[in-house]
């Protein structure tokens, strides 16, 4: 029985596949695969025949309405929103962009389990157009849900500080949170396509191992996406064009403010720092 062997041996395999190698893994990491695997059984799920998902893609196209008087002449024209055409709002069979499930060329389709995830996926700005297509699940999928966070807040600081070991079924956990928050974080074709590697061996392991797609959570949105392997999965059944009239952006608070004098006398407990913190 494959079992893993460490809370960071996530950490371990994506370090490996992004700087060192990804198509010839070292033995540790094979195992660590063969355990994923394994263990992925208990996360298996069903997206039943007729299921509903969404995706969205930037942008629309604007058809021309023209105006016209009693006599049926055109006096004025304007420019109506519509969805992209369906070609456009399906992936290319033949090729893709890298993405966290994906690897280039080798396309599938990214879903997700309502129209507000799907189109804060895309990561619109405010004022502009979003075309959202939905389609129908054609069969019974079967999934590896990524999605779950564990349940071991109560337990973390203990095994981060080493103070006790952690049970089989505890390091489960921990690999498999880590497995979540790796799928979760967001993709753009600026960032370094390495740091993706490792979701996409895991996707490509899931894949051989006969599943039809994985959901996972997004930072983006409130609801999960859905990668489908199979493009002919689905059927694309109607598409919509939104236009984004707000963006909700959080922040945190990580370091301290750096002030441009250094004298004693400076304030440095004052209206500079941001209320609240």
């Amino acid at each position: 029985m494959a079992r893993f062997e460490s809370l960071n041996q996530y950490s371990e395999f994506a370090d490996f596949v992004k700087r060192k190698a990804r198509y010839v893994l070292a033995a540790r990491n094979r195992h660590f695969l063969d355990a994923v695997i394994e263990t992925s059984t208990r996360r298996k799920r069903t997206i039943e025949r007729g299921t509903k998902l969404w995706r969205a893609q930037k942008d629309c196209l604007f058809e021309r309405e023209s105006i016209r008087d009693d006599d049926d002449n055109e006096i004025d024209f304007i420019e109506t929103p519509v969805p992209h055409p369906p070609d456009r709002m399906l992936p290319l069979a033949d090729r893709a962009w890298e993405g966290r499930v994906n690897p280039k060329g080798i396309p599938c389709l990214y879903l997700a389990v309502d129209m507000n995830t799907a189109m804060a996926e895309v990561q619109p700005w405010i004022g502009s157009y979003v075309s959202v297509a939905t389609f129908v699940m054609l069969r019974d999928l079967n999934v590896v849900d990524c999605s779950a966070i564990g349940k071991l807040d109560a337990r973390k600081l203990d095994l981060l500080g080493g103070f006790s070991e952690p049970t089989p079924s505890e390091l489960e956990e921990w690999v498999w949170e880590s497995i979540s928050r790796a799928f979760s974080q967001p993709v753009t074709r600026a960032d370094d396509v390495a740091d993706y590697a490792p979701t996409r061996v895991l996707a490509e392991a899931f894949r051989s191992a006969g599943h039809d797609g994985i959901v996972y959570g997004s930072k983006l949105g409130k609801g999960n996406n859905v990668a489908v392997f199979d493009l002919g999965a689905a059927e694309l059944s109607s598409r919509h064009v939104f236009q984004v009239e707000s963006v909700d952006l959080k922040f945190s608070y990580k370091a301290n403010p750096t002030f441009a004098g250094s004298g004693p006398d400076e304030d440095q407990n004052s209206e500079d720092y941001p209320p609240g913190y």
